[in-house]
C-alpha cells in the first residue's frame, strides 16, 4: 500500500469549514477570541480553510460605530491577535474586518496563514436599499486590483484580485468575496473560478428573515454548479445586535450544486460546519466542459488579471478520516424523495424513448426477449408503459422466452407470469436442438456428447437468441428491444454482434444494474402495474442474478464472476463521469462500503444484501474493471445500438457521453492504481 493512501490529500481533496463564532457587539478582542477557538478547533479536525462570517472581528450591525477610532483600532489588534495565533494552526483562515486605507473604509476579508497575513479582499458590492445601508460607511472595492495596505509593520496585497494558492497542494486555490457580491448579477466568485480558484468562499452577515435561508441555498448551489467549483458560506449568527435585524448562523458548504454540509441554524452556541471537498473532481469537471474555458476566453482570461499569493500549507499525508458522504449507490439517491423523483424521470425517459422510436419506425410491435431476469423484466415493463401511452393494445408487444441448457424452471416461470400478468403476446421457443446441431456442425466437443461448457458453449446460445428475435422481427413487422444494461456494457458482458449487445433499440443501454433495481422496485410501490404483475416483480428481483448458459448443479452466478454489481456501478461512474484516478476511486469505494452500518442506505434496499466489502476486496475487483473496461471490451460499445441516456453519471455510447480505442490498453490506469492505491 502507498503509505499516502489514506490520507485526503493524496487524492487531492481538501477538508473545509464554516465557522459560526458567538458574537459579542463591537468587541473584537472578544471577537478574535472566538475566531482563535474555533480555528484551533479546526485545527484538531485537520480543516484546511476555515471561513468566518462577514466582518466577524469588527462585529456587523453596529452602524455608526464603525465609524469610531477606538473601534478601529481594537480591530487590528484583533487582527494581530488572529495572526500570532495562526503560527500553530494548520488552516488558511477567511476573517471579516472593517479596514481603513487610503481615507476610505474597506469591508474586507483577511486572509491569514501559518503567521502571515496573505492579503486582503474589499467587498465589490455594497448593499444600501431596503434594510442596508453600507454605503453609509464603507467604500466599495470594485476595481481596486494590484494595490497592497499596510498592516502592522508589513505591507500586504490588497483588491479584488487575489486569489490564495497553497505551494504544496496544487488543487488548494481559493477566492474570498464577501456576502452581497454573490447576490449580484456579476458574483466576483465567477472571475476567481475562471482565474483558477477551486474553492469559492463568501464571508456574510446575511440576516435572516422567512425564507431567506433557500435563498442563500439556491445561490450557493447554482454558484458552486456554474462556476465549477466548492462554495463555502458562513452568515453571522449569535451575539449580533438585534436592534433591527435577526440572525441565524446558516453555515453551507456546497459542490458542483450538491450540498455537502450545513449548520444547525438559530443555535446559540459556536459552531463548525466541516466536510472534505474534491478539488481533484472539480478539476476534471473543468476539463471535461468546454463551456468553462470558452467563457474565461469570453471574459479575457481573468487569470491574467488575478494575483496568485502563495503560501506553504503543510499537506497532511497521513490518515485524518473523511468528512463527506460518499453514496454506496452514485447512480441511485438516498433520500426518498429523490429517489422517487429520479425513478420518475428515469423510467419515463426511457417509455418515452421505446415510444418515439416504435412510431418512428413505423413498426407494427415491439419483439422482446424474456429471460425473466432483471433486465428483460425491466426492458419489458417500459414497452408496456409505452404501449400504454401511445393508446395501443399490449398485445402489439411479442415476447419470447428461450429456454437454454442452464435455464431453470424458476425463471422460465417467471418470465411466463410476467408476460401474461401484461397481457402481452407470448410465445416459447426452446434453442437447445438449434443449439446442439450449430454445436455439432462446428465440431464442439459438446456436440460429440462431451459436458464442455466454454464460451462457444454460451455464446451459441446467445446468438441463437438474437437471431431469432431478428429473424421473427422481420418476419412480424417487428422492432427488437434491446434488454443489456449500462452495467454489462462497462463490463462486456454480453455477446458480440448476434448476441444480446445487439438490438434495434437499446432502451437499457443508459441505465446501470443497481439503478434497474431501484426502478423496479419503484414500479411496484407506485402501483404502475396490477397486483399480480407487482407479485411477479418482486420474485424477480429477490432471485440470483445469472446468464443460466451452463448446466450444473449450482446456479451460475454473474457477480462471482465479474464483481459485486454494487462494486462495479460505483467504479464506472466515478470512471466514466469524473474520470478519477483509479487509486482515488479505491478510497471512495472503501469509505462507502467498508462499513454496512455507517451511513444511509437507499429506501427499500432489502436488509439481507447490505453487506460491506474491505480494500482487498475493492481492489481485486477495481483491477479486473479496469481491464475490462478500458483494455477487453470497448469494441462493443464502439457497435452498440441507439438507446437513451438516463442518468447524468453517463453513458457509454459512441456518439454520446464515451468515445475510446476499440484497441486500447489498461495499462496507465492498473500503474496508477499499484502506484497510489492500496
Amino acid at each position: 500500500m502507498n503509505p499516502a493512501f489514506r490520507s485526503i490529500h493524496h487524492h487531492g481533496m481538501i477538508r473545509v469549514a464554516a465557522a459560526t463564532p458567538v458574537a459579542t457587539v463591537g468587541d473584537p478582542a472578544r471577537n478574535a477570541e472566538e475566531a482563535i477557538a474555533l480555528a484551533q478547533a479546526a485545527d484538531a479536525r485537520g480543516v484546511d480553510l476555515v471561513v468566518f462570517p462577514e466582518l466577524n472581528l469588527s462585529s456587523y450591525a453596529i452602524d455608526d460605530l464603525h465609524l469610531q477610532t477606538a473601534l478601529q483600532r481594537a480591530t487590528l489588534a484583533a487582527i494581530e491577535a488572529v495572526r500570532a495565533a495562526s503560527e500553530r494552526l494548520r488552516p488558511l483562515l477567511l476573517v471579516g474586518a472593517a479596514l481603513e486605507r487610503n481615507g476610505r473604509l474597506y469591508n474586507c476579508a483577511v486572509a491569514i496563514a501559518r503567521g502571515q497575513v496573505l492579503g486582503v479582499v474589499p467587498k465589490t458590492f455594497l448593499p444600501n436599499y431596503r434594510e442596508y445601508y453600507e454605503k453609509r460607511w464603507f467604500a466599495p472595492g470594485a476595481g481596486l486590483t494590484g494595490l497592497t495596505m499596510t498592516l502592522g509593520d508589513a505591507d500586504v496585497p490588497f483588491g479584488t484580485d487575489l486569489l490564495f494558492a497553497a505551494r504544496d497542494l496544487p488543487h488548494f486555490v481559493v477566492h474570498a468575496e464577501i456576502c452581497e457580491d454573490y447576490w449580484a448579477p456579476t458574483p466576483p466568485s465567477t472571475m476567481g473560478a475562471l482565474a483558477g480558484a477551486l474553492v469559492c468562499a463568501n464571508l456574510s452577515a446575511s440576516n435572516v428573515v422567512i425564507g431567506k435561508s433557500r435563498e442563500r441555498m439556491m445561490l450557493s448551489a447554482a454558484q458552486s454548479a456554474r462556476a465549477a467549483c466548492a462554495y463555502v458560506y458562513s452568515a453571522a449568527g449569535p451575539g449580533e445586535s438585534t436592534t433591527d435585524l435577526a440572525w441565524d448562523g446558516q453555515g453551507t458548504i456546497h459542490e458542483l450544486g450538491e450540498l455537502l454540509a450545513q449548520s444547525s441554524r438559530f443555535s446559540h452556541e459556536a459552531e463548525l460546519v466541516v466536510a472534505d471537498v474534491d478539488a481533484e473532481r472539480l478539476a476534471q469537471e473543468r476539463l471535461r466542459t468546454g463551456t468553462f474555458n470558452d467563457a474565461a476566453i469570453a471574459s479575457g482570461h481573468p487569470e491574467t488579471r488575478f494575483r496568485r499569493i502563495a503560501f506553504d500549507h503543510g499537506a497532511d499525508r497521513g490518515d485524518t478520516g473523511l468528512e463527506r458522504e460518499i453514496r454506496r449507490f452514485p447512480f441511485v439517491p438516498n433520500t426518498p424523495d429523490k429517489l422517487d423523483e429520479d425513478c420518475y424521470e428515469a423510467f419515463n425517459i426511457q417509455v418515452e424513448g421505446i415510444a418515439k422510436r416504435l412510431v418512428a419506425a413505423n413498426a407494427q410491435r415491439l419483439v422482446i426477449g424474456v429471460s425473466g431476469g432483471l433486465d428483460s423484466t425491466h426492458a419489458l415493463i417500459v414497452a408496456a408503459k409505452a404501449l400504454d401511452r401511445l393508446g395501443r393494445p399490449r398485445a402489439d408487444i411479442l415476447g419470447i422466452t428461450m429456454p437454454g441448457f442452464a435455464t431453470s424452471e424458476g425463471t422460465k416461470g417467471n418470465a411466463w407470469k410476467l408476460m401474461n400478468a401484461l397481457g402481452i403476446t407470448a410465445e416459447e421457443i426452446d434453442i437447445r436442438p438449434a443449439a446442439t446441431t450449430m454445436l455439432t456442425d462446428m465440431g464442439h466437443p459438446y456436440g460429440r456428447g462431451e459436458p464442455v461448457y466454454d464460451v462457444t458453449f454460451e455464446n451459441v446460445q446467445a446468438g441463437l437468441r438474437t437471431d431469432y428475435l431478428f429473424r421473427i422481427a422481420n418476419q412480424r413487422g417487428g422492432l427488437v428491444v434491446g434488454t443489456g444494461d449500462l452495467s454489462e456494457l462497462a463490463l462486456g458482458w454480453c455477446t458480440y454482434g448476434v448476441g444480446d449487445q445487439m438490438s434495434h433499440y437499446a432502451v437499457n443501454a443508459g441505465v446501470p444494474k443497481t439503478l434497474i433495481q431501484f426502478l423496479i422496485r419503484w414500479c411496484i410501490a407506485t402501483r404502475q402495474y396490477d397486483a399480480a404483475t407487482d407479485a411477479v416483480l418482486d420474485a424477480i428481483l429477490n432471485q440470483e442474478i445469472s446468464p443460466e448458459l451452463v448446466p450444473g448443479e449450482e446456479l451460475q452466478s454473474t457477480e462471482s464472476k465479474i464483481g459485486p454489481y454494487p462494486l462495479n456501478d460505483f467504479f464506472a461512474h466515478y470512471v466514466i463521469r469524473h474520470g478519477l484516478a483509479p487509486s482515488k476511486v479505491a478510497f471512495l469505494a472503501w469509505h462507502a462500503w467498508r462499513d454496512a452500518d455507517a451511513g444511509r442506505w437507499p429506501l427499500g434496499y432489502p436488509d439481507a444484501a447490505r453487506t460491506a466489502y474491505d480494500l482487498e476486496t475493492i481492489r481485486m475487483w477495481l483491477e479486473r474493471f479496469l481491464t475490462r473496461f478500458f483494455q477487453t471490451s470497448q469494441f462493443k460499445r464502439s457497435a452498440i445500438p441507439n438507446g437513451p441516456k438516463v442518468s447524468a453519471g453517463g453513458a457509454l455510447s459512441p456518439r454520446g457521453d464515451w468515445r475510446a480505442p476499440s484497441d486500447g490498453t489498461a495499462a496507465a490506469w492498473l500503474a496508477e492504481l499499484a502506484a497510489n492505491g492500496p
